[in-house]
């Protein structure tokens, strides 16, 4: 039988483990939008194919990201 006081130290941990991912995720988003805003600190004379294809790939990465948050595209209910 699971007690109040178990319970609570439980929802407690989860708690601080869900604020501790939290603020990673908010940390990333802070970065990678100071590197988007720096225009991924390139120069328009320097842009080449490669850099689109990892642009490319960053924005499916984060599509997927998107998709499992909103319950969108693969993860659509």
């Amino acid at each position: 039988m699971t007690t109040r006081r178990a319970t609570a130290a439980t929802n407690e941990k989860a708690l601080a483990a869900f604020i501790a991912a939290k603020t990673e995720i908010d940390a990333q988003l802070e970065r990678l939008m100071a590197l988007s805003n720096e225009h991924f600190n390139l120069q328009p004379d320097e842009i080449h194919w490669g850099q689109v294809g990892d642009l490319q790939r960053y924005a499916e990465l984060l599509r997927r990201i998107t998709d499992a948050a909103f319950s969108e595209g693969e993860f659509a209910d």
